[in-house]
């Protein structure tokens, strides 16, 4: 009987875990996504916040 709980406490605890190499994998590829787009659009991301800094200071 102590086995069965103590087998079953530690299924819970598995379940419980979650799917942690799947977040790890998603972290990377979004971390992944955004350095290409970074990397293509910089000119206007720049560009686009020196001009709302700039309205902003100005106004």
């Amino acid at each position: 009987m102590v086995v069965a709980i103590q087998s079953r406490l530690l299924d819970d605890e598995d379940r419980q875990r979650g799917d942690i190499p799947g977040w790890v994998l998603i972290t990377i590829m979004a971390a992944g996504l955004v350095s290409v787009l970074y990397g293509v659009a910089r000119d206007q991301l720049s560009t686009i916040l020196t001009n709302a800094l700039n309205s902003v200071t100005k106004g």
